[in-house]
């Protein structure tokens, strides 16, 4: 998890993990210290009772305890990221030099750390960052390495092996925390697109028909006028061209609110693209664009739904020649992929699309366009989706945008 957001939820969870921790560290540490000094070597020959003489002495208990209010104190400015490195470099800093004065120059074997360690690797998981769980991992392990060669004492192997195997283990559960987080994003993101759907949707159940209604009253009388007047208003035209436009407007919406089962029947690829360029070959012309259809094998019949796939297709090839008004050259390559899928690309040479664009071209009413709706290029990713492929955008800015779509060769048996 990124811990440079502010976001009041990641604080809070990060409060809760950090007190958990700093609760469980000095349970932890006070207990085995207690254990492993005062009660073991009372009652049996294991444990050590040279803390109080050898060392730092108290003042190791001293140093760790200072640790708590440094914490809270990060912890009440609003700052609990950085507790998790306190305490760790905090324990790891005072209980190397307690272990280095008790050892260096003594003929005792090195027997020394304590359980918070492992209460370390194994709590490095719950923050879900990889920075803290290597902070931790070689931590520790630099720790023993330092105390073995300063000491020559090659008992430090034992601690190391065991911190190595632990930390193995935690990395996997670590991998698996990342994994579960980024399934959680995508179906929250997923769901969240749904109901930005399911809110034109309603938006067009409401209006379409309304709207439609009136536009074809409209678009029927203007085509009377210019028939009876065909040279006395130029305006008649471009009035049908407007209320078209307006009614694909409407199809767009009532698509993606209720999207159709595509009715699969055979049909040609190049035969469609030809019949798309045929319709935005005036628009082409206008703008100064040459168009270039490039296939480099035999290209198979497939099994689509030809309607949908021209809609498609000419949403595109239109974002392709809009994005060149001072001319230029569109190429669209056919190839089959891995004999599976058909890979169709649509490349132009305008001036590109930035990075932050590109992440936000599928949200819906999203557009980098002045008369743009933000629908087209959602209407053609549903389509493609609806056909079992896929539709992926690439760009850079100031060498142009392509736009890949891939569709399986065979729909159904």
């Amino acid at each position: 998890m990124k811990e440079g957001k502010n976001s009041p939820k990641l604080i809070f969870e990060e409060k809760k993990a950090i007190t958990l921790l700093l609760s469980l560290f000095y349970l932890f540490y006070f207990t085995y210290e207690i254990f492993w000094y005062f009660i073991l070597p009372k009652y049996t020959d294991y444990g050590a009772s040279h803390l109080l003489n050898d060392g730092l002495g108290y003042w190791l208990y001293f140093f760790i305890i200072m640790l708590l209010p440094i914490s809270l104190t990060f912890i009440k400015k609003g700052n609990p990221y950085i507790v998790k490195y306190i305490l760790l470099f905090g324990f790891i800093l005072f209980d190397g030099i307690n272990s280095f004065l008790v050892y260096f120059g003594s003929s005792q074997s090195f027997a020394s750390g304590n359980i918070v360690e492992l209460l370390f690797v194994f709590f490095s998981p719950v923050f879900v960052n990889k920075q803290y769980y290597w902070s931790v991992t070689f931590g520790l392990l630099g720790r023993y390495l330092l105390l073995g060669l300063i000491l020559q004492d090659g008992n430090v192997m034992s601690p190391m092996l065991g911190i190595i195997i632990l930390c193995g283990i935690a990395f996997i559960l670590l991998i698996r925390f990342f994994s579960y987080i980024k399934s959680l994003t995508n179906v929250y993101e997923e769901l969240h697109q749904k109901e930005k759907l399911a809110v034109i949707g309603q938006m067009a159940a409401a209006v379409g028909h309304e709207i439609r209604n009136p536009l074809a009253s409209l678009k029927g009388f203007t085509q009377l006028q210019l028939e009876a007047n065909p040279v006395a208003n130029e305006y008649y035209p471009i009035m049908i061209q407007e209320i078209d436009r307006i009614n694909a407007i409407v199809d767009d919406l009532m698509y993606l609110g209720k999207p159709r089962e595509p009715k699969y029947e055979k049909a040609n690829i190049e035969q469609i693209i030809n019949y798309t360029l045929s319709l935005t070959n005036h628009q082409a012309v206008e703008n100064g664009v040459t168009v270039e259809t490039i296939k480099r094998e035999p290209i198979p019949i497939v099994d689509c739904d030809e309607g949908r796939l021209k809609q498609l297709f000419i949403n595109l090839i239109k974002n392709a020649i809009e994005a060149m008004p001072d001319g230029g050259r569109v190429r669209i390559y056919i190839q089959v992929l891995d004999n599976k899928k058909l890979g169709i690309s649509i490349e132009d040479e305008g001036p590109g699309i930035s990075k932050e664009s590109i992440n936000n071209l599928f949200e819906p009413f999203y557009t980098t366009k002045k008369d743009g709706t933000g629908l087209g290029l959602i209407v053609s990713h549903q389509i493609a989706k609806d056909h079992n492929g896929d539709l992926k955008i690439a760009s850079e800015q100031g060498k142009g945008t392509k736009v890949i779509i891939s569709l399986p060769i065979t729909q159904r048996k």
